[in-house]
């Protein structure tokens, strides 16, 4: 059976081309859903049980990662940036620090590791990119990208979460130089460096889909979502993004990674920012915009698309937000509901896991495009700061981090 429901995943997703052995932001292909099954329909009044709780990795939006039964935590302590991996059972295995945090705003680590192999790849505040070594945590390799390159960070620091393809580390540097580079996995050395096409890096982490027997990175700058061959790093295509940024706030501030399915990419970014929906060509050389929506303008939190809708949540000022769902079809608005506030939802064995950001409220909600139908909720009242931090799922188990502590919950019996 689980076999069974991850070849649907995996068809689900029929565009998106990530390596099945690899963990990083927002799971497969950074789409927000987890290949899971056998959890929950239904919560107690209390929540699910709270099973293990972990601290002492440093402050931190980014998200855990879970590989090969260990968790993978990023965070930022002592002015530094570092990773900590413990066992499944939350035992430390090591810490190490890899890199300087982001003096400026917003100094906590936000950028989710990406684990392949026995290698881990991740960038500082900064846009230092790091290899490390999963068994040790010794550092492998260590390039200082945007200054080599020439990047140009946005106004609150780093916050991607690196690409692999096959055979490279992928990072978006934005600035006058390059858009996009490409990096070997053994040892940093550089394969490609794309053109530019004017503006800083923006927040968004990019992505990889497969079209026209192509490998195709999907990645946004703060003026453009541009795509790219993975093989050489030429521009295949882009799109002008800055035309829509026409608030006072969150000039360039794309946020999210793109939301994939078959031909079609779905990009959202907050701020009063609309909803862009792109059709693919059928060689992937073109896109065309298909729709726009004014309603699901997502700040940080990431979207995802569950049977014909996108749901997520949106932006009216940085501390307040609905959540809302669309056809994806159409971009037609399906409803639009109040909860507590907006925050970040991810999706798995067919349900939505909602993390709403100022007081911690999460909620487990069966998807429905007529109503917003909550099936079991609880708060989380351990931790400081903001609750950004996505959530994650893996083996049955709800990954929860908020600053400086990492929760985690049974989604079904462990006995």
């Amino acid at each position: 059976m689980k076999r069974l429901f991850f070849l649907l995943f995996v068809l689900s997703l029929a565009a998106t081309a990530f390596p099945q052995d690899y963990a990083g932001f927002r799971g497969p292909g950074s789409q927000g859903i987890y290949p899971e099954s056998n959890l929950m329909k239904k919560w107690p009044e209390q929540g699910p049980d709270l099973i293990m709780k972990v601290s002492g990795f440093g402050a931190g939006y980014s998200q855990p990662v879970v590989y090969r039964n260990n968790i993978y935590v990023s965070g930022t302590k002592d002015s530094l940036n570092l990773v900590t991996a413990y066992t499944i059972e939350g035992k430390q295995l090591w810490q190490t620090h890899y890199g300087k945090f982001w003096i400026r705003t917003y100094p906590e680590n936000r950028c989710t590791p990406s684990v392949e192999g026995d290698r881990l790849y991740i960038a500082s505040g900064v846009g230092e990119l790091c290899c490390l070594d999963t068994k040790t945590g010794s550092i492998l390799w260590k390039v200082h990208a945007a200054d080599t390159y020439k990047a140009e960070i946005h106004k609150h620091g780093e916050a991607e979460s690196l690409l692999l393809t096959e055979k490279a580390v992928i990072y978006t540097t934005g600035g006058e130089e390059n858009a996009v580079i490409a990096l070997k996995k053994e040892d940093g050395s550089l394969i490609w460096k794309s053109k530019s096409l004017g503006g800083s890096k923006s927040y968004a982490s990019p992505i990889l889909i497969s079209k026209g027997g192509m490998q195709i990175i999907l990645a946004q700058t703060a003026k453009h979502l541009i795509a790219l061959n993975a093989r050489n790093g030429d521009i295949l295509w882009s799109y002008d993004l800055m035309q829509y940024h026409l608030s006072d706030q969150g000039i360039g501030a794309n946020t999210n990674p793109p939301l994939v399915h078959g031909d079609e990419i779905f990009v959202t970014s907050g701020y009063n920012h609309p909803g862009l929906m792109f059709s693919l060509s059928q060689d992937g050389l073109s896109a065309s915009l298909k729709w726009r929506n004014d309603t699901l303008d997502c700040h940080v939190g990431g979207v995802v698309r569950v049977g014909n809708a996108i749901y997520g949540s949106n932006w009216q000022n940085n501390a307040k937000g609905k959540w809302a769902c669309l056809d994806w079809e159409t971009g037609k608005l399906n409803w639009e509901k109040e909860w507590y506030n907006k925050g970040s939802l991810i999706s798995a064995d067919g349900m939505l896991y909602l993390y709403e950001e100022k007081s911690g409220h999460v909620a487990l909600v069966e998807p429905d495009e007529k109503q917003m139908k909550i099936k079991g909720s609880f708060n989380v009242t351990e931790g400081t700061g903001p609750h950004w931090a996505h959530p994650a799922i893996y083996n049955g188990r709800l990954y929860i981090r908020h600053g400086n502590h990492l929760l985690v919950y049974a989604l079904r019996s462990e006995k």
